[in-house]
């Protein structure tokens, strides 16, 4: 017989499906089964659930009429989109398996009116989380603990008017949080306070809610990079003068959050029958609030001051400073009386008078670059210096007092000049006189005395007592009789001195 050719065996191979020799094709069947088991729909706990659309790790089940998520969910699951349905509770087990993948949760537009506590526990790694335009009333306590990488997320359009101070807790990654078109009465500061509670946190939308008052003066110290995606619009705020000077500032600074929505920032007056626009009350009565300015620092001469550069910049490159006399300060550290610390601001020690000026800082951005300017008042005083002395109105006061002392002494406390007058007695001056003498008198009486005698009387017997009340130690010639209206020209008493600081009498 004749011997079999190779070729022969493989083409009796070929047709009969089986396997050829090197370079025939594999057969058809094998193949397709091959794919579908390597495929990550294709066992059974991966398979795409019904009503659902699945592409590749995405998972669409969006406008399905769906009363709840539906089971088995595949595990490789990335994004899973859920809106558009009826779910309207989110319990605990609706993802009965850990779901390691899944990055990417969609929830809007369910009627979703409860969210149990630990129905994010098999979503460890979950960075965006939308339930929007559902019937949410309360975001209960610790809500979120378990979304330790969640990045963005989702609540507007909701009817949440109550936030539990831990709902938001363990989001150390939390950049984006909407909470617009909500009932929220009162601002959440506990969420910016501090940076400590969202350290990421680069915006925060509360537009369209019910908010009445800010706590204007601690919004005016966060960062200009988080004022500038704060969104305060569309609330029924009450019209004031800081207020006025927050959406200011926010305008010459250019935040987005004030020139996207100017013509929604409005706030009630008791006058006014509509809301008005918070930008129009420069000079409009009755409140007549003026412009304000940004950034005005007073210091005192002598004091350490640190101007801030607070850019609206996020990923700054390079910053440097520019003083008044146009000096650049570029190097941390930095020479002489100027310092550029760490964070970008500008330190100065031991003001001076000339220290007093414009400041200009430079701010490199990633995409475009910012200029901020901080004028610096310096007073030509100290305010507590080491060796200050007393001031004026003090030194003044206490003069004063001293003065009224030593005046009370000299009525009351002047010792007789002899001892043995204190019997004596003398008539009361003329009440001409009395306008005209001292009890102060530092000239001694002039009366002539015998010698031998310490002191002789010259008054009549009915003496009484003398001005204020003192008798009269030495005593004076009686006056003649006046005659007529002009009385003649009165001796002068020795005892009379006009003032308390002369020894030279004035004779009248």
């Amino acid at each position: 017989p004749r011997p079999q050719h190779p070729c022969d065996t493989v083409g009796q191979s070929t047709a009969m499906g089986g396997t050829g020799g090197p370079g025939s094709p594999l057969p058809l069947m094998p193949l397709l089964l091959a794919l579908v088991l390597l495929s990550p729909w294709g066992s059974a706990s991966g398979s795409c659930p019904s009503r659902c659309v699945c592409a590749s790790n995405i998972l669409s089940c969006s406008q399905a009429v769906l009363t709840s998520v539906p089971t088995p969910l595949p595990r490789f699951t990335a994004v899973l989109d859920l809106s558009h349905n009826n779910v309207s509770r989110l319990r605990a087990d609706w993802a009965p398996g850990r779901l390691a993948h899944l990055h990417a949760l969609l929830l809007s537009h369910n009627g979703l009116s409860f969210v149990s506590t630990e129905a994010f526990a098999h979503v460890p790694h979950l960075r965006h989380l939308d339930l929007s335009s559902n019937r949410l009333r309360v975001l209960e306590e610790n809500l979120f603990s378990d979304l330790a990488e969640l990045e963005v997320l989702l609540l507007y359009n909701n009817e949440i008017s109550t936030v539990d101070r831990t709902a938001f807790d363990n989001l150390s990654r939390l950049r984006k949080l909407y909470l617009g078109q909500n009932r929220i009465a009162r601002f959440p500061l506990e969420l910016l306070r501090d940076g400590s509670r969202l350290p990421q946190l680069a915006l925060l939308d509360l537009s369209a809610n019910r908010l009445r008052s800010l706590p204007v003066g601690e919004l005016q110290a966060l960062p200009a990079w988080l004022r500038d995606r704060l969104y305060l619009h569309g609330n029924p705020l009450t019209c004031d003068c800081p207020l006025f000077q927050l959406v200011a500032r926010g305008r010459r600074r250019r935040l987005s959050a004030v020139m996207d929505f100017q013509e929604e920032l409005r706030c009630s007056l008791p006058t006014a029958p509509a809301p008005v626009g918070i930008l129009a009350l420069a000079g409009r009565q009755p409140l007549n609030c003026s412009e304000a300015r940004e950034a005005v620092l007073e210091a005192h001469l002598g004091d350490s001051v640190t101007l801030s550069c607070d850019t609206r910049l996020r990923g700054v490159r390079s910053r440097h400073w520019v003083t008044p006399g146009g000096e650049r300060v570029l190097e941390e550290g930095g020479n002489g009386s100027a310092a550029l610390l760490a964070n970008g601001s500008l330190q100065l020690r031991a003001l001076r008078p000339e220290d007093a000026g414009t400041y200009a800082c430079w701010v490199a951005g990633p995409l475009l670059n910012e200029t901020l300017y901080v004028e610096l008042v310096v007073h030509n005083f100290t305010l507590h210096g080491p060796h200050d002395t007393l001031n004026t109105a003090y030194t003044t006061l206490v003069g004063c007092i001293l003065s009224v002392v030593l005046v009370l002494i000299y009525l009351y406390l002047t010792p007789c000049r002899c001892c043995c007058c204190r019997g004596t007695e003398k008539p009361p001056a003329p009440r001409d006189d009395s306008i005209n003498s001292s009890v102060l008198s530092a000239t001694p009486n002039h009366a002539a005395g015998v010698p031998g005698e310490p002191c002789r009387s010259h008054s009549a017997s009915t003496a009484g007592p003398g001005q204020n009340g003192r008798f009269k130690v030495g005593g004076s010639p009686q006056l003649p009789p006046r005659h007529g209206p002009k009385a003649q020209r009165k001796v002068s008493d020795p005892d009379s001195v006009s003032s308390v600081f002369s020894d030279t009498p004035i004779v009248v």
